[in-house]
């Protein structure tokens, strides 16, 4: 997985004097502003502690030992011939077979 790179927001420097405490509140939420005077880019305001970023697990994808793993008994097993000519149309079904 790739990290995140903030995206900084570019302000002027008369934006950033008149609106630095909303500016401030973004860079607290793990925003980044960077001040330009004119079309130059002369300072860059970034959280000091970085708002750390949760790691995501999937689940229902981790593997249990304690054997409630729902793909540990039989799922990769390979698939009976009866199953395989069943599922290939190879063979009709029979009509006396018990429905499940």
């Amino acid at each position: 997985m790739n990290a995140e790179v903030p995206i900084a927001r570019i302000v002027t420097v008369h934006e950033a004097k008149t609106h630095l405490s909303r500016l401030l509140a973004q860079v607290e939420a793990g925003g980044e502003v960077v001040i330009a005077r004119g079309k130059n880019e002369i300072a860059k305001i970034v959280p000091l502690n970085p708002v750390p970023t949760k790691t995501r697990s999937l689940g229902w994808l981790r593997h249990d030992s304690s054997g409630s793993d729902p793909l540990a008994y039989g799922f990769w097993d390979p698939i009976p011939d009866v199953d395989l000519a069943l599922w290939s149309g190879e063979v009709d079904y029979p009509d006396d077979a018990p429905s499940s």
